[in-house]
């Protein structure tokens, strides 16, 4: 069982930046596919961007390329999202999650706000 936590979430003006962290708590010698999921108040939750486990390959929901960079430090065993030019309905927890086989993902963080004002 791998335990993830987020950090970096927070209140931002429309246009700003944010950057999201993501790390095991433990030591961990397996690499993962890394995902970034967001869900709003009321919808679905979705993927916003991912990562291979070498970092060589990320994938982009539409609502978010061009604004949203995924990228690990292998040295750090850390995953973040920056998030730049961020609109109200980037509102959402944001969540880290660690895929275990191919499309399923088993291991999630707790969570982080993002609350973008317009």
């Amino acid at each position: 069982q791998v335990q993830l936590v987020e950090s970096g979430g927070g209140l931002v003006q429309a246009g700003g930046s944010l950057r999201l962290s993501c790390a095991p708590s433990g030591r961990t010698s397996r690499t993962y596919t890394m995902g970034w999921f967001r869900q709003a108040p009321g919808k679905e939750r979705e993927l916003a961007a991912a990562i291979s486990r070498s970092g060589l390959s990320t994938d982009y929901a539409d609502s978010v390329k061009g604004r949203f960079t995924i990228s690990r430090d292998g040295a750090k065993n850390t995953v973040y999202l920056q998030m730049n030019m961020l609109k109200h309905e980037d509102t959402a927890v944001y969540y880290c999650a660690a895929e275990t086989a191919w499309g399923s993902y088993d291991y999630w963080g707790q969570g982080t706000q993002v609350t973008v004002s317009s």
